[in-house]
Formats: C-alpha cells, sequence, structure tokens
C-alpha cells in the first residue's frame, strides 16, 4: 500500500466519525454540552474541519475553502482564515450551532478538497519542508498525519458525545 493510499483510509475514518457523530441529530443533540465548559458535537465537527481544511489548504498551497467557497457566510461567521476554533471558550463554542445538514456538507466539502490533494502526492511532496521551526523541522508528511490524529480525537470526542446524547436528551422526550 503506498503512503497516499494509508492516508486518503486516515481521511476516510474521520469523515465516517464525523457522520457517524452528525447523522441524525437534531440542534438540541448537536448543541448539548454536558457541563458549560464542555465541547458539543455541533463545535466538535465544525472545528475539525475547520483545522483540516486550514492545514491541508496550507501544504496544497491554496486558499482555505472557509473564505473561498462561503462557509463563514453559511455557519453566519465573518471569513476569517485564522478562526479554527483553537482557543475558543465556552461563548465561541456554544455560537456554534448548526445543523446536521450543514455539518456534514461542510465536512463533505473539505474532505472532497482533501481527497483532490493526496491524489496529487507522492514521495517527494510528502518529504517536503513546511516548517523549520521544530526541531527536526516539520514535513507535509508530518503535517497530514498530525490532522489525521487531531481529527480522529476529536471525531472520538463527538462520538463519545453522542453515545451520551443517545441514551440521555434522545429518550427525554
Amino acid at each position: 500500500m503506498h503512503s497516499k493510499e494509508l492516508l486518503k483510509d486516515g481521511y476516510t475514518r474521520i469523515r465516517d466519525l464525523v457522520h457517524t457523530s452528525v447523522d441524525g441529530l437534531d440542534q438540541r443533540g448537536l448543541a448539548y454540552r454536558p457541563e458549560p465548559g464542555a465541547n458539543s458535537i455541533a463545535w466538535l465537527a465544525w472545528h475539525l474541519t475547520r483545522i483540516q481544511d486550514d492545514h491541508v489548504s496550507e501544504v496544497a498551497g491554496r486558499e482555505q475553502a472557509w473564505v473561498t467557497d462561503g462557509w463563514a457566510a453559511k455557519f453566519g461567521m465573518e471569513p476569517d482564515p485564522h478562526n479554527d476554533g483553537r482557543g475558543h471558550g465556552p461563548e465561541e463554542v456554544a455560537a456554534i450551532k448548526a445543523d446536521g445538514e450543514l455539518l456534514l456538507a461542510h465536512h463533505n466539502a473539505i474532505f472532497d478538497r482533501t481527497f483532490s490533494y493526496l491524489e496529487t502526492v507522492g514521495p517527494d511532496e510528502l518529504d517536503r519542508i513546511i516548517d523549520r521551526s521544530y526541531d527536526p523541522p516539520i514535513s507535509v508528511g508530518v503535517r497530514l498525519v498530525s490532522v489525521i490524529s487531531d481529527n480522529i480525537q476529536h471525531g472520538g470526542q463527538a462520538r463519545f458525545l453522542r453515545g451520551i446524547v443517545d441514551r440521555t436528551l434522545q429518550h427525554s422526550r
């Protein structure tokens, strides 16, 4: 199996996590937070998708879809390419009130862009250094795996919350 096939598998797993976390939930379930400072499924899906858009767009040498494809407006937010959820507090988390259709459309669009880029990736591209401020310097391959790691962690958190929502919120109606 080639490196790009492994990367594509990793990103497909992320997409599957997002879909199983979001699919079929109403806005109440998507916005559920077990305590005021916790993240919601909506925020987690939005954030991991923003991180993927930001990081993969950077290595691909293109602007983020958040800005160029109007996703910020669809979420009722400013098209700030630096707003990807890092550093968000409880108020910003609560402000993400998207429905499942929007969250999945956003994620699917970024997944498609990621897959399109991965089709072009070969060993030389994976070895290309993109950040020399670290020791050792960060290559494209390391950055792509870093996104997978981050996204899988946030996707796992969303699945955990989905289990809580399915057992508590959905049964309390």
